[in-house]
């Protein structure tokens, strides 16, 4: 049983509570952040914070902890976890209120928590055969970029993907590509990686930025723009990115094969990049 940090306290997760009149159980009044850990060593910390810092002032939630406490209370639940590979889980709501009301309350008390997670790779099948997606109109909200745990929409979305056997649901909005429903989507076409360009229709993603990162490093061509549904539908190569998926060819789309049906030429190039990165920067040099 892992322990979880909750309001000031270090406890077993099966004794956590918080009041049924929080109002991230009420409303979804919060935001959250997934922050991978490898050998104990968390990814592009300031990045996860500065985006969370980023969806506290979007919802117009002050944040609870300055960057250095915010370090350390990760750093304990790091420390006092179980394993070494983690998704470290934080969550901030607005609190418990008095009465259901849909207004903020006069007096807020966030709900701080973080809960470690057991972090596997994604199966050596999935990156030797790739995986199947389908497509779905993007219902969600205009805030896309905020983080937060208002996700019924892409719990709906994802759950479509799962009644059909895929790994993803990829989402078009008024005839474009925004991301996945848990992830965020590159294309290839003639041997050129494309990319939508972060908006408010989509979160900014940690791994995409890590991916273009590696594009430009190992002078892959690539372009950050929008990508129409024709062009993801006529891709040669599409890939799925997100700090669990790490980098993951799609080679199905809609029951269709994407290109010739198996993981292409540029997804290889890309996930050895991957691959080293993770041994060198993420898990320091450690095999």
């Amino acid at each position: 049983m892992p322990t979880v940090y909750l309001n000031g306290e270090f406890l077993p997760l099966d004794q956590a509570r918080v009041p049924v009149m929080d109002r991230g159980f009420l409303f979804g009044d919060g935001v959250y952040e997934v922050i991978p850990v490898y050998d104990r060593r968390p990814f592009r910390l300031g990045d996860h914070l500065h985006r969370l810092e980023q969806s506290l002032a979007g919802i117009r939630l002050e944040n609870p902890h300055s960057r250095a406490e915010w370090e350390a209370l990760i750093g304990k639940v790091i420390e006092t976890s179980p394993w070494e590979d983690i998704g470290l889980y934080l969550q901030v709501t607005r609190g418990p209120a008095p009465t259901r009301d849909h207004a903020f309350p006069t007096q807020v008390r966030p709900t701080v928590f973080l809960m470690p997670m057991a972090l596997k790779p994604p199966p050596s099948e999935a990156i030797e055969h790739g995986v199947a997606a389908i497509t779905a109109r993007d219902i969600r909200w205009l805030r896309c970029d905020l983080k937060t745990t208002s996700l019924l929409a892409n719990v709906l979305l994802r759950q479509r993907s799962v009644d059909a056997d895929c790994a993803e649901t990829l989402l078009i909005r008024d005839g474009w590509l925004t991301e996945g429903a848990a992830s965020s989507v590159f294309i290839v076409r003639e041997g050129v990686i494309l990319t939508p360009p972060e908006t408010h229709l989509m979160l900014p993603g940690i791994t995409y930025e890590v991916v273009l990162e590696l594009a430009r490093h190992h002078g892959m061509a690539h372009e950050v723009r929008p990508v129409s549904e024709a062009e993801l539908r006529t891709a040669d190569e599409i890939w799925l990115t997100s700090s669990t998926k790490e980098v993951l060819a799609v080679t199905r789309l809609d029951g269709r094969p994407v290109g010739d049906g198996i993981p292409g030429p540029a997804y290889r190039r890309m996930w050895a990049a991957y691959r080293d990165y993770k041994r060198t920067v993420m898990r320091g040099g450690r095999p």
